[in-house]
């Protein structure tokens, strides 16, 4: 298991004195620099404004060995610890880079347990404020009449509902990631963003080219000089092929299903001239030289895609990396929820999913005792909690009828044809497996309602 998996399974186990005992068996071994320290070139796809026109994405780099004593403070991690996110930033009170632990930079949340099965811009937006109000105030405080303030800051947590997200990570010795903790304390941290000179696949170049100095640069021809996201990626990703001595990887994120729009292909500056007809028509007509010189470089050179052959991180798997879904994995397990759904719900599988989108649309997010998020729905003049993550959708939900139809609602956009590259087979079978015995509750339920109504002729609210 590479680094990246096994720090996330030394999270989601949760049993420090094993971590500590396995760390202590690891180091006795002499293999701890290889095991524990790794460098990860987050290459993040464009959503929004960006995937509607330069399509560039961000990048951001994850270090496993380093943590945060604050968002701008930097120190070795404990044994229990996951490292950080850093990454450039433009307008976050004047800073240039700022550190973010890792499930919070990608789910907003501190624990995996309490990551969202199903998300929404509301849910999204109120955990990424309750983030904010725990762990960023020094960077991004209340406004003077205690709302939640308006600038970029919610770049900093969440990152994983907004995109896909790929990984490329390279080995680091604790001796390199020692130098780095010195470097970035010792200078100042004051903000340097320009998108020509120093965006963020800039910042993450310069850190990458800190541990291997001249292995990241940016491309004249195919960006114009600007450093891209994707170029910076597909160089780490050569560079590791010409030294297979050290040990590296690549995998893929998936994006959080949810109502939140689905994030865009990634490109250079070149790919998204070429690619955008908006663009290029009009540069051929007007200057056919430069405009077909373009054309023969872009289809010219084999074209960099990070998706191809990208192992998909499984979390409910502790962290292993797995083959995303093939087609006939993708029938089967569509042909296994119709199967269950008829046994549930009955709904067909469009407006099932935009029926549960409505649903949470007009509910009111919270968190539970312990800190896990749950929605709050009006449902026949009743007011209905529902748990959403998958530590608590069975243990606080009033209604397994509403349990059923956000974990039906999940599997539905999972099984999207072109969702279903980017997830792997054991996360559905676990998300079946759950839906199994969310509709046995249901059907206690359902059975207890009509036993209720026979003896006493009352008829329980339900969903219309």
């Amino acid at each position: 298991m590479h680094t990246f998996a096994r720090l996330f399974a030394v999270r989601t186990r949760g049993s420090w004195r094993l971590a500590r005992l396995c760390t202590f068996l690891v180091f006795c071994l002499g293999s701890i620099p290889r095991a524990h320290a790794g460098a990860t070139l987050l290459l993040e796809e464009p959503y929004s404004y960006d995937g509607a026109l330069a399509g560039t994405g961000h990048a951001a780099v994850y270090l496993s060995n380093v943590c945060a004593e604050s968002p701008v403070v930097l120190r070795r991690c404990a044994v229990d610890e996951s490292g950080v996110v850093l990454s450039r930033y433009d307008g976050i009170a004047g800073y240039d880079w700022i550190a973010i632990p890792l499930i919070p930079y990608l789910y907003a949340v501190d624990r995996p347990e309490a990551i969202p099965l199903f998300a929404d811009a509301k849910l999204v937006a109120f955990l990424r404020d309750q983030y904010r109000r725990d762990h960023l105030e020094s960077v991004a405080p209340d406004r003077p009449d205690g709302g939640t303030p308006e600038g970029n800051w919610y770049e900093l947590a969440g990152a994983s509902y907004d995109r896909t997200i790929y990984g490329f990570e390279i080995e680091t010795s604790p001796e390199q990631d020692a130098l780095l903790i010195s470097r970035f304390n010792g200078q100042p941290n004051r903000e340097r963003y320009n998108f020509v000179k120093r965006n963020c696949a800039d910042f993450v170049r310069e850190v990458i080219n800190f541990y291997y100095p001249h292995a990241l640069h940016r491309s004249v021809v195919g960006d114009l000089g600007v450093t891209t996201p994707k170029q910076i990626a597909k160089m780490l990703a050569k560079y590791s092929r010409q030294h297979p001595g050290l040990q590296s990887s690549g995998f893929l994120l998936p994006q959080v299903p949810g109502a939140v729009r689905r994030s865009k292909p990634v490109h250079g500056v070149l790919e998204s001239a070429v690619a955008a007809k908006k663009y290029m028509l009009p540069l051929v007509a007007l200057h056919p030289y430069i405009g077909g010189g373009l054309l023969v470089e872009y289809f010219g050179h084999r074209r960099f895609d990070p998706a191809r052959n990208a192992l998909v991180f499984n979390l409910d798997s502790g962290g292993q990396l797995d083959a995303p879904m093939t087609r006939d994995d993708r029938l089967r397990y569509q042909s296994r929820l119709d199967e269950l759904s008829r046994t549930g719900s009955g709904g067909d599988s469009l407006n099932e999913e935009k029926h549960w989108e409505r649903l949470q649309a007009g509910a009111r997010p919270e968190l539970d005792a312990s800190g896990r998020p749950v929605l709050q729905l009006r449902v026949g003049g009743d007011l209905a909690q529902v748990g959403i993550s998958r530590a608590n959708i069975l243990s606080v939900s009033d209604s397994s009828e509403l349990a059923a139809r956000l974990l039906e609602a999940r599997l539905r956009q999972e099984l999207r044809p072109a969702t279903a590259r980017k997830v792997s087979p054991s996360d559905v079978e676990k998300d079946l497996t759950l839906f199994q015995q969310v509709l046995r509750h249901q059907s206690r339920e359902d059975a207890v309602t009509r036993s209720s109504k026979n003896d006493s002729g009352f008829q329980a609210p339900g969903l219309q």
